[in-house]
C-alpha cells in the first residue's frame, strides 16, 4: 500500500523533500512514486534494452558519430532530410542555444516551460501572459505584442507545459500568416504532440518544408520514454537558423548510448504508436478522477499529465505537494515557480499506470480532507 510507505524520521523525509528540489533528476534511486517528471513509461520496447545489453562494451569504449550522421538517423525516424535537422543532448541544449544566442528578443506565453526565459540574457525576453481564466492563447494578441515588441522569435508550447493546452494547428499557421513580414521566427515546442488526440494532423513538422520562419522543436525524452539518453531534434528548413544552431553544437553532443536508440527506433513504430496510445487512454483516466475530487478545477489535458487548480480555501500547492510526499510516497509538480497569478494554487501531475493514477487521486483526496472520490 502506497500510503503505508514509511523510511527515515519525518525530519529524513523532509530534508529528502528538500533536496529534490535541486537534482532535477535521478528520482528513481529515491523509491517514490513519480507523477512529476513527464514521459512514457511503455517505451522503448525491450528489443532496445536486449541490443544495448549486447552492446554496451562497444557503445561505452567507442566514439559515437558525429552531427551530420546523427542528424540523419533523426531524419529517418521522423520523415525529414537531414539538411532539416539539428540534433541536440535533450532540447535543452537546443532551448539554450535558441534563446540565449540565436534570438535577439524572444516572446513566450507564460506560463510555459521556464528553460525558455531562464535561457535568455537578462532584458531580452517579454513574457505574454495567458488569459488568466483559460490560460487559451490568444494568438491575434499575441502577434500584435510580437511585432509591437520587435521580437525576431516568437515560442509557442503545444501543448503547454504546465497547462497541457494544446493551440491548434490552424491557429499556429495563422500565428504565422500574422508575423509574415516583420521578422519574426515561430519557434513551436512539439515535445507532448504526440500524446495529442490527432498527433500527427496536428504537428507543424510537415509545414516546415513551405514556411520558412517556422520551426519546430522536440524533446525526445517525453513521447519515447528516453530522458536519461538525452535526445531533442530542431527542423526548419530554414538554413541560416540552423546552421547558427549547428555552430552552437559540440562534434560529439550525442553519446553511443542515443545513437543506438536512433538506429532501433524505425523498426519499432507500431510499438511507439501502441505505447502513445496506452498513455492517452491512461491520462483520460486520471483527468475523469482529478474531475471528480471536490472543489478541484482540472483542466482537460492534450499532453500526458494533468494541470489543476486546488480549492479556494485549501492549503497551498506547496503544501499538499509535500503532504503527498510525506504522507503516501507520491511526487507531483507544484507550480509556484511558474510565471502566472496565483501560481501556488496549482498542481501539475503525470500520468502513469491506471493503479498509480488512482492511488494519486485517493491521496490528493485524503490531503485535502475530501469526503469520497467516485
Amino acid at each position: 500500500m502506497i500510503g503505508a510507505y514509511v523510511r527515515g524520521t519525518q525530519e529524513d523525509r523532509q530534508a529528502e523533500y528538500v533536496a529534490l528540489e535541486s537534482e532535477h533528476g535521478g528520482y528513481w534511486r529515491h523509491g517514490f512514486v513519480d507523477h512529476a517528471y513527464l514521459y512514457n513509461l511503455h517505451y522503448p520496447p525491450e528489443s532496445f534494452f536486449d541490443l544495448i545489453t549486447r552492446d554496451v562494451h562497444q557503445l561505452v569504449l567507442n566514439y559515437p558519430v558525429a552531427q551530420s550522421v546523427v542528424a540523419e538517423l533523426v531524419g529517418k525516424l521522423i520523415g525529414q532530410p537531414a539538411s532539416h535537422v539539428a540534433v541536440g543532448n535533450g532540447a535543452a541544449e537546443l532551448i539554450k542555444i535558441i534563446s540565449g544566442h540565436v534570438a535577439g528578443k524572444l516572446i513566450v506565453p507564460v506560463p510555459s516551460f521556464n528553460e525558455y526565459a531562464n535561457a535568455a540574457p537578462e532584458g531580452h525576453v517579454v513574457e505574454f501572459a495567458l488569459d488568466a481564466s483559460s490560460l487559451e492563447l490568444d494568438v491575434d494578441r499575441f502577434a500584435a505584442e510580437a511585432i509591437a515588441c520587435g521580437a525576431d522569435c516568437a515560442v509557442v508550447v503545444s501543448p503547454n507545459n504546465p497547462t497541457s493546452l494544446r493551440v491548434p494547428r490552424t491557429e499556429l499557421l495563422r500565428l504565422l500568416d500574422l508575423l509574415e513580414g516583420h521578422g519574426c521566427m515561430l519557434v513551436v515546442d512539439e515535445s507532448f504532440i504526440d500524446f495529442a488526440d490527432a498527433p500527427y494532423a496536428e504537428s507543424l513538422e510537415k509545414d516546415v518544408a513551405t514556411h520558412h520562419e517556422l520551426a519546430v522543436i522536440k524533446s525526445m525524452s517525453k513521447a519515447y520514454g528516453i530522458c536519461g539518453l538525452r535526445i531533442g531534434y530542431l527542423v526548419s528548413a530554414n538554413e541560416s537558423l540552423l546552421q547558427r544552431v549547428r555552430d552552437g553544437l559540440h562534434i560529439w553532443n550525442i553519446n553511443g548510448f542515443a545513437e543506438a536508440f536512433l538506429r532501433i527506433a524505425p523498426g519499432c513504430r507500431q510499438e511507439f504508436v501502441e505505447s502513445c496510445e496506452m498513455v492517452r487512454a491512461e491520462r483520460t483516466m486520471l483527468y475523469e478522477g482529478l474531475s471528480h475530487v471536490p472543489g478541484l478545477t482540472v483542466y482537460r489535458p492534450e499532453a500526458n499529465f494533468v494541470f489543476c487548480r486546488l480549492p479556494d480555501g485549501a492549503p497551498s500547492g506547496p503544501d499538499i505537494a509535500q503532504k503527498l510526499f510525506l504522507d503516501d510516497n507520491i511526487y507531483v509538480k507544484e507550480c509556484s515557480g511558474k510565471t502566472m497569478p496565483d501560481a501556488d494554487r496549482y498542481l501539475r501531475i503525470a500520468s502513469r499506470t491506471m493503479p498509480e493514477n488512482e492511488a494519486v487521486v485517493a491521496a490528493l483526496v485524503r490531503s485535502l480532507g475530501a469526503a469520497d472520490v467516485r
